[in-house]
């Protein structure tokens, strides 16, 4: 329960916490802005009674003293995807732990003008840094024509920029997923690929190119998508055809989880079994995943660890600090739509 000090219509101040806590109000100060040497003890005794009296410190008033409103910007283009909208959780979680606010501006267009509007906005509010998330060309191409005093860090860029990025390692993903089938028995892999304008997509093409070429596997064409699944649903008829005609497809890689979702209902339609006619990889690790019909082998993001290392380059960039963080590991999770390569009925007369 909240309790308020004496005849307190008026707002509470740091000295109220400090009568409260029996400490100074420096003390209340330093915990408050997070500062380092204050004892545990101590911490927790000023903690308790920020708690009891439902004290909430004065921002602006706190960003006069110390300089800093403690909060990240995150300007981004779109986020209607399942990894964009969790990259966004992810940095907020992290930036939370970290004890500051991010203030989010989605733009409807990746020009100059938009990331110059929005970075001015982000002055305005006299953000203490700026992350960027840049999966797509045109974003990627905007922050090079955009100049800020500010600490400015691009996310998931897959190092298509000059700034300070964090990402997941996509290239590694892939030839996680390709490995997986290959391993399988699959004599090849078909990929369908995700946006052309799009880096995050670009790389798992890479990856999944490598990974054939290191086993001496035939490349397949690519089959173009576009995220959704409507678009898996025609790849899953595209392929369903040239496996008629002959075409050896009988392990499909696809570029996110929402595709595989589509591919998975076509094959179905063509009468085709998952994993006994054809085994499907997807990338992401959406919550459905392990409820599809099969459960879905795919690639996880670490979006945590991603926000993590996010806020941690910003804050060693605000300390003037140079950082170099490695690309966030994927993780390959297998399921039951994957399977040994089916056997192939003999040429006659052999």
């Amino acid at each position: 329960m909240t309790v308020q000090p004496e005849g307190a219509s008026r707002a509470l101040v740091m000295s109220d916490v400090a009568a409260r806590a029996g400490v100074s109000h420096q003390t209340v100060s330093r915990v408050v802005n997070g500062h380092p040497n204050v004892a545990p003890h101590t911490r927790e005794r000023v903690e308790r009674a920020i708690r009891e009296l439902g004290y909430r410190p004065n921002t602006a008033a706190r960003a006069l003293v110390t300089g800093s409103t403690r909060t990240i910007g995150f300007v981004a283009v779109n986020i209607n995807q399942y990894g964009p909208a969790q990259t966004l959780v992810g940095l907020e979680r992290a930036a939370r732990a970290a004890g500051y606010s991010l203030s989010v501006t989605v733009l409807d267009e990746a020009t100059a003008d938009a990331m110059h509007d929005a970075v001015d906005r982000f002055l305005a509010q006299s953000v203490d840094a700026v992350l960027a998330l840049a999966t797509y060309d045109d974003a990627a191409e905007a922050l090079h024509l955009v100049h800020t005093p500010l600490p400015l860090v691009t996310v998931q860029s897959g190092g298509a920029v000059e700034e300070p990025a964090v990402g997941v390692d996509q290239v590694a993903g892939a030839r996680l997923a390709t490995r997986h089938l290959l391993d399988l028995g699959h004599r090849t892999v078909h990929h369908v690929t995700g946006p052309a304008d799009s880096q995050e997509a670009r790389d798992r093409i890479t990856g999944w190119r490598a990974e054939l070429a290191a086993a001496g596997a035939d490349v397949p064409v690519t089959v173009y998508g576009d995220w959704t699944p409507s678009s898996g649903y025609e790849a899953g008829r595209l392929l369903a055809a040239r496996r008629r005609a002959g075409e050896d497809v009988t392990a499909v890689f696809l570029a996110n989880d929402q595709m595989a979702l589509g591919l998975l209902a076509a094959l179905h339609e063509e009468g085709l079994e998952v994993p006994r006619d054809v085994s499907v990889v997807g990338f992401d690790d959406l919550p459905e995943a392990p409820y599809l019909t099969p459960p879905l082998t795919t690639v996880r993001q670490d979006f945590a660890e991603l926000g993590h290392r996010a806020v941690e380059l910003v804050l060693a960039r605000l300390a003037g600090r140079e950082l170099h963080l490695e690309p966030v590991p994927p993780t390959l999770l297998v399921r039951a739509s994957t399977g040994p390569a089916p056997v192939l009925a003999a040429p006659a007369g052999v």
